[in-house]
């Protein structure tokens, strides 16, 4: 390719800025492109997940693996910028894995990307950088940020926007970070699309410009999930459920409510002359998973719990949103209702496919990320 440098999402060099370094083509770009226009460069890296015993012969996890870190390494030492270690796998046990096993156990479906993102990329990550003097986070989202316009009234607040590359767009995934927690974020990536950050990596001569990408959970690079929690949480995913039709009617029973989730078609365990799909799963004294048509499927409410503004401060009147409820969920209109107990009520103006509680609802507005929240409740009454 030409000499010519792409444009990316930064500011002038100033101060030194720490790069999330996963061992990943997208991180390594990043702190490749940084150093290339003059700024003060260091790379992090959190090993999250515990590769000692019995997981390191299994196997298991590839979260920062010992393979991933040592290409972190790699590429800082092919660029000749300090890079640091940071062991944080009791955090990503409690404030992720955990909260992951219990959502799956309860019968709901989290999305432990969202959490990542919050306390640990933008929240431990920062402190780390801080401590070694970085004023800037930098790291491979690929999304786009902005400080408010001049003259705006108010706090400032974080213009998160999809990025160009829409097939590789992140941002969903922001929704829960802090605003305070990205007023020193920054993302080179968001206005590049995938194969030009590949051509980027080759042109700086990173040893990962040809690495593979990762498409599972970090910490079940097999993807199967149902085997990961089963051996977390044996006796909680040894209870029996039972498969009913909506109205009631038993169908038969099945082990642990961590194999369902709205949505799914395979798997269900039962006998149907007809396709059937899960609409809804009830834990506690319940333990039932509901089972219908594919029509059945299609919601068009929701409650919003536990929401987090970031372009706007949270509304007191209906607002007119495009909303995502999961990622590569395409953008639906939708209203906004705040209620009396902080949450949001969700109005789409055409019923959306497999609502899932425990995952996140992000809210836009022509591409500008406003906010977001947890879906509790579908198909309101």
């Amino acid at each position: 390719m030409s000499g010519s440098q792409p444009a990316i999402d930064i500011g002038n060099p100033a101060g030194r800025v720490a790069v999330a370094m996963s061992g990943g083509v997208d991180s390594s770009t990043v702190a490749g492109l940084l150093l290339e226009r003059g700024f003060d460069v260091v790379g992090i890296t959190l090993q999250l997940w515990d590769y000692s015993g019995a997981n390191l012969a299994a196997g298991k996890g590839r979260c920062c693996s010992p393979a991933d870190v040592a290409d972190a390494r790699k590429v800082a030492s092919h660029l000749g910028i300090p890079h640091y270690v940071f062991d944080h796998t009791a955090q990503f046990r409690q404030q992720i894995i955990e909260p992951f096993l219990d959502e799956y156990t309860r019968g709901r479906t989290p999305s432990p990307c969202i959490s990542c993102n919050r306390h640990v990329k933008f929240d431990h990550l920062w402190r780390m950088a801080a401590a070694l003097g970085a004023e800037q986070l930098a790291t491979g989202h690929y999304a786009r940020i902005a400080s408010p316009s001049a003259g705006s009234e108010g706090p400032a607040r974080p213009q998160i926007r999809q990025g160009e590359d829409l097939d590789k767009d992140q941002s969903y995934f922001l929704f829960d970070v802090p605003a305070a927690l990205l007023a020193r974020a920054t993302f080179p990536l968001g206005g590049l699309k995938k194969g030009e950050v590949r051509q980027e990596a080759t042109r700086l001569g990173l040893p990962v410009a040809d690495k593979a990408e990762s498409y599972e959970l970090c910490f079940i690079p097999d993807g199967d999930k149902d085997s990961f929690v089963a051996a977390e949480r044996p006796a909680a995913t040894q209870t029996p459920v039972t498969v009913a039709r909506r109205g009631g009617q038993p169908l038969g029973t099945a082990e642990g409510l961590h194999r369902f989730t709205v949505g799914q078609r395979r798997g269900l365990g039962v006998a149907s002359s007809e396709r059937l799909y899960v609409l809804d799963v009830q834990g506690g004294s319940h333990n039932t998973v509901t089972v219908g048509p594919e029509e059945d499927l299609y919601a068009s409410r929701l409650i919003a719990a536990n929401c987090n503004w970031l372009a706007i401060d949270a509304p007191l009147a209906p607002l007119r949103v495009q909303a995502q409820i999961r990622h590569r969920h395409t953008h639906a209109d939708a209203t906004i209702r705040p209620l009396e107990n902080g949450d949001f009520a969700v109005q789409f103006d055409a019923a959306q496919k497999a609502i899932a509680p425990g995952q996140g609802v992000a809210f836009y507005a022509d591409g500008l990320l406003l906010g977001g929240g947890w879906i509790a409740t579908a198909a309101l009454p």
